[in-house]
């Protein structure tokens, strides 16, 4: 190993996801993760452990250079399964969703993630699921979500529906460590990689994390998405009690996400992420910068992961509906379980069409994260499955990363600036500027749009 590195080194460097896998290894008591003045969850600065280089710290950051890549820990993690290019090592795929109970309708997709949690539990082959769920009181403890160790079916069922918000593991790894039994961790695609890094330094975790369930990612929102709701659909951001990140209607297409605010007194209210602002995911709003530098989408490590099937005739059904990623032999045989039973309507697929589902993120992931190694990073240079690349993708294509990339930064840096002034309109103008911009050179929508296509059909004459 040619450098040590601290958690110090990768914050600065704008590499750390805040996954906590570090604080929770970090054998000082007085570690822990807290927020930024982003809204991004990193490592405390004050103490001397943050700037402590060791190769315990090198080897099992998900973000170093030195740590193990996808491929790597998932060869030896499924040795006998097959080996895909674009989703990683895969011994089935599926789409559908689960037919039983409400497991469907609770969740954001297809109800798989819970199901099978709670399959798992009922079959005896664990005795918790670290999962992230809603707070009881999240204006008194400063988080609207924390991971949580559920041991009941009724807690599992909880943890439902997506949370586009800064989590991170530190207490639950400790917990597992304190507390003897069989564990499985759901987590987005570096949490899982930290979780299984974690399991290669230590026996007790490596003996008590029997499975992982993974979720595909497009990238990790900060905090201050939710306070941009709550400033957009003009409700007092203290007053807002749950979130909602994709509340459900089955009678509209699965892809039109809505937001939903509970606030303190009962009352609700919400807005399709398509008159917000800053709705459109892929123009990469609040993004976490390492989010830029990650080359795994569907969870690579995990034993098996979910996502949602952004194809039709899927992609309409207001229902929801999963694509999932089996990897491993017994929880395969829990699915396999399911369908005969009639529990669970799947069809089985292969990874060229688990890639469809997943085009835009895997672009942004493979040519995309290519051409962002070309640039000049600060710093820890982030060491990636994908080559450097400026050459192969088009000039469009380049202006959409590059537009991206600066719309994810800047928002972080305005909202931080129109919340210090208390001027919301500064940030909501701003947002909408950028978005109308990107949206232009993405889709040629709107008068940019018009401009860059005419002045695409120049160069090509």
């Amino acid at each position: 190993m040619d450098k040590l590195l601290s958690p110090k080194d990768i914050v600065r460097s704008g590499l750390c996801i805040g996954c906590g896998s570090c604080v929770a290894r970090s054998h000082s008591p007085g570690a822990q993760m807290q927020f930024d003045p982003y809204g991004q969850l990193k490592p405390a600065p004050a103490r001397r452990w943050y700037q402590l280089r060791s190769e315990e710290f090198t080897n099992t950051c998900p973000f170093s250079p030195a740590a193990k890549n996808e491929d790597q820990l998932a060869s030896q993690l499924f040795a006998a399964v097959q080996h895909e290019t674009t989703v990683g090592y895969l011994q089935a795929a599926y789409v559908g969703h689960v037919e039983e109970d409400t497991y469907r309708a609770q969740g954001s997709s297809g109800g798989m993630v819970t199901w099978v949690a709670t399959e798992l539990l009922r079959k005896g082959l664990i005795d918790g699921v670290a999962h992230v769920v809603a707070s009881e009181n999240p204006q008194a403890n400063g988080r609207f979500f924390h991971y949580r160790i559920a041991r009941t079916e009724a807690e599992i069922r909880e943890g439902a529906k997506s949370r586009y918000y800064p989590v991170e593991l530190s207490e639950i790894i400790r917990t597992i460590q304190a507390i003897p039994g069989r564990y499985a961790v759901v987590g987005i695609p570096c949490f899982i990689k930290a979780v299984q890094l974690l399991r290669m330094e230590d026996w007790v975790l490596k003996e008590r994390i029997v499975f992982t369930l993974g979720l595909f990612c497009g990238h990790m929102k900060s905090a201050r998405f939710v306070e941009s709701f709550a400033w957009q659909m003009k409700v007092p951001f203290r007053q807002i009690q749950q979130v909602d990140f994709r509340y459900k209607d089955a009678g509209r297409p699965a892809n039109w996400y809505n937001a939903m605010l509970q606030l303190n007194n009962g009352e609700t209210v919400n807005k399709d992420w398509w008159h917000l602002a800053d709705g459109d995911w892929g123009a990469g709003f609040f993004m976490n910068n390492a989010c830029n530098f990650c080359d795994d989408v569907v969870a690579e490590t995990a034993d098996i992961s979910f996502g949602d099937a952004w194809v039709e005739p899927y992609a309409s059904d207001g229902k929801g509906t999963n694509v999932v990623v089996v990897r491993s032999p017994v929880i395969h045989q829990v699915l396999l379980d399911g369908i005969a039973g009639a529990r669970l309507q799947l069809k089985e697929v292969d990874a060229s069409f688990v890639a469809q589902t997943q085009a835009a993120g895997l672009r942004q992931r493979r040519e995309g994260l290519a051409y962002r190694l070309t640039w000049n990073h600060r710093g820890v240079k982030p060491l990636k499955r994908v080559a450097p690349d400026s050459t192969t993708p088009a000039k469009q294509r380049k202006w959409i990363y590059t537009m991206r990339y600066y719309i994810s930064a800047w928002s972080h840096r305005i909202f931080r600036l129109a919340r210090s002034i208390q001027q919301p309109r500064l940030y909501i103008a701003w947002s909408r500027l950028a978005g109308a911009v990107y949206h232009g050179l993405a889709y040629h929508k709107g008068k940019i749009g018009e401009m860059s296509k005419r002045f695409s059909q120049l160069k090509t004459r």
